[in-house]
């Protein structure tokens, strides 16, 4: 059975693992998976109506691979910790793994970089540099790096920042619990990072002289709101003369179950303009799910990280994709959805969604499957 939308056309459905992100590069798709022993699949979409599973690699049991992106015949996939080993062994250390895919249906592997904790949540790669989310001893939580990977055999750090209380190995001393504050996922614009900084908000980075990342500007609505932030998406294009960013929080993890109100997290839309002073002016939220309790996962999780045009395609948890038309930065509204059939006995769990050079969207589910979808 097809997925339904309005103003959205089903492509195609491929069965696969659950995905946790979806890239794609020429004629491949990457699918990062959430759960073991899957870890990263390379798809052939050169016929987008019959996506072919090409190859496959395994990942061991406490450990997941997630996150991919690829660029320059280079893939790289994180490694963290994720769960147990049915066998109680420890599955080794977190990091990157790093493949050359210049023939993508026979990647070999590079490198494994290695890093502490529970390793690499998400990062970007642009085919030179990797902006990552590594655990790093000495530091409580994620801290932001940039690594060098022009001889992805030997990776080099080439800087490194941290919100200021994270590094106790220094002497310094967190104003928050846990690992609350933590980077989450870095995005290069020009010599700009917008981080999302989980529930330290979103800070803008300067790195002109990528040694020596500085703080532009930061902001932060948790609390009030209980939700982590998730990615902050700059806007490729002016909008009235006006700069912006999209930040999305994820509908998980609250920073305190009794603070969450009777509302699942959302989109806001920030203007930049000037990027010393990020201020919120709108928001948007899926009809329906106000005034009452929702399960966790019922809002919103990413948008597509590259934005260009007016309507941004969204990856919205249980409620599917979501079409955000963004021309009134003040008052987005909604133009098309489209919930695909998981086939996974579960609710739909929109993970990631990746828009192609001709404009197809890719959509991943968190439990099973990859939706390739079209504008009607």
């Amino acid at each position: 059975m097809a997925g339904q939308g309005v103003g959205v056309k089903e492509v195609s459905w491929l069965d696969c693992a659950g995905g946790g992100q979806i890239v794609v590069d020429g004629n491949f798709a990457y699918i990062g998976h959430i759960d073991a022993p899957n870890g990263t699949t390379i798809v052939d979409v050169a016929d987008p109506k019959n996506p072919k599973i090409v190859s496959e690699i395994a990942i061991p049991h406490g450990l997941h691979s997630h996150k991919v992106r690829a660029a320059n015949g280079i893939m790289v996939v994180n490694r963290e910790h994720h769960g147990r080993a049915p066998d109680g062994k420890h599955p080794g250390r977190g990091g990157l793994m790093i493949y050359d895919v210049a023939n993508p249906r026979a990647p070999k592997l590079i490198r494994h970089w290695e890093c502490d904790g529970n390793g690499v949540h998400r990062f970007t790669f642009d085919g030179r540099y990797a902006y990552i989310s590594p655990q790093v001893e000495g530091y409580v939580g994620n801290i932001v790096m940039i690594l060098d990977l022009k001889d992805p055999a030997r990776p080099e750090e080439v800087g490194r920042w941290w919100m200021p209380g994270q590094w106790k190995a220094g002497g310094e001393t967190p104003s928050w619990k846990g690992h609350a504050h933590r980077c989450h996922h870095p995005i290069r614009r020009g010599d700009r990072l917008y981080t999302s900084y989980w529930h330290g908000g979103v800070v803008i980075l300067d790195i002109a002289d990528m040694a020596h990342p500085k703080l532009v500007s930061s902001i932060d609505w948790s609390p009030p709101f209980p939700w982590p932030t998730h990615s902050a998406v700059p806007i490729d294009r002016a909008i009235a003369g006006r700069r912006y960013m999209l930040v999305a929080d994820e509908d998980v993890l609250p920073m305190d179950e009794e603070m969450a109100p009777e509302m699942s997290a959302f989109i806001w839309m920030v203007d930049i303009t000037d990027e010393t002073r990020p201020t919120p002016i709108g928001s948007f939220q899926v009809a329906g799910v106000e005034g009452q309790r929702n399960p966790q996962m019922t809002g919103c999780h990413q948008p597509v990280e590259t934005i260009v045009g007016n309507e941004v395609p969204a990856a919205w948890f249980s409620n599917g994709l979501r079409i955000l038309d963004i021309s009134n930065p003040h008052a987005m509204r909604e133009v098309a959805h489209f919930i695909p059939d998981t086939q996974s006995g579960k609710r739909v769990c929109s993970n990631d969604v990746y828009v192609d050079e001709g404009g197809l969207i890719y959509l991943a589910d968190r439990w099973r499957g990859l939706s390739i979808v079209e504008r009607a």
